[in-house]
C-alpha cells in the first residue's frame, strides 16, 4: 500500500501546485511530489529486496485516486487541498516507523536510516500544510470534522526532539489513535 499511495499522492501534487498561483508555494509543492517519487522509489527497492510483489490491484486504485484528487485541487479552492494534504500526510508518518517495527519483528534493522528518513520527511510534509493553514478560519471546523489539525494529528512524532535511536516507540498507539480520529471523518 506504501507504494501504490506514494503514486497516488504524487499525482495528486502535480494537480496541487498546478493549482496554486503563487510560484514560491508552486516550487515547494512541486519538491513534495518530488519526496514521494523518492519515497515509492525506496519502497519499491525495498519490496524487491525481500521479494514482495506490487499489487495491479493497488496501482490501480491509487492511480484513479491520484488523478482525480489531481483534477479535484482545480475545483475546490484553495484551503481543502492544503488542509487535506496535511490530513494525508500526518497518517502516513506512522506508516515507516510502523514498517520499521515490523521489520524488527524479524530481526531486520538494515532498512531503519530509510524508514526513519522517509517517516520524518512525511512529517516535515505534515508540518508544512499545517503551517500553510494554520491562521485559517475555516482551519478549526475542518478540524472539529474531519479530526485533524494544531491540536489533533494522526502521529505522535516530535520534529524537534526526533531521532532514529527513539524510533522504534513512535506510532506505538497508531492504529488506535487512527481509528479514533476516522470516527471524526
Amino acid at each position: 500500500m506504501a507504494y501504490s499511495g506514494e503514486r497516488a499522492a504524487s499525482f495528486a501534487y502535480q494537480g496541487h501546485a498546478g493549482s496554486v498561483k503563487d510560484p514560491v508555494q508552486k516550487a515547494e509543492i512541486a519538491q513534495i511530489e518530488q519526496d514521494e517519487w523518492e519515497h515509492r522509489a525506496h519502497v519499491l527497492s525495498i519490496m524487491q529486496q525481500h521479494g514482495v510483489e506490487v499489487s495491479r490491484w493497488l496501482e490501480l486504485r491509487f492511480w484513479v485516486t491520484g488523478k482525480v484528487v489531481s483534477m479535484g485541487c482545480y475545483l475546490i479552492g484553495w484551503f481543502m487541498p492544503y488542509y487535506f494534504a496535511g490530513r494525508l500526510e500526518s497518517g502516513n508518518v506512522c506508516e515507516y516507523f510502523v514498517m520499521m517495527r515490523y521489520f524488527h519483528e524479524l530481526d531486520i534493522d538494515e532498512h531503519d536510516e530509510i524508514l526513519y528518513e522517509m517517516g520524518m520527511k512525511e512529517k516535515e510534509h505534515e508540518e508544512y500544510f499545517l503551517d500553510s493553514i494554520t491562521d485559517n478560519r475555516k482551519l478549526a471546523l475542518f478540524e472539529k470534522v474531519f479530526g485533524w489539525g494544531k491540536d489533533n494529528s494522526y502521529n505522535d512524532i516530535d520534529s524537534e526532539t526526533a531521532n532514529i535511536g527513539e524510533s522504534s516507540s513512535y506510532c506505538d498507539d497508531y492504529k488506535t489513535r487512527n481509528s479514533k480520529l476516522t470516527k471524526n471523518t
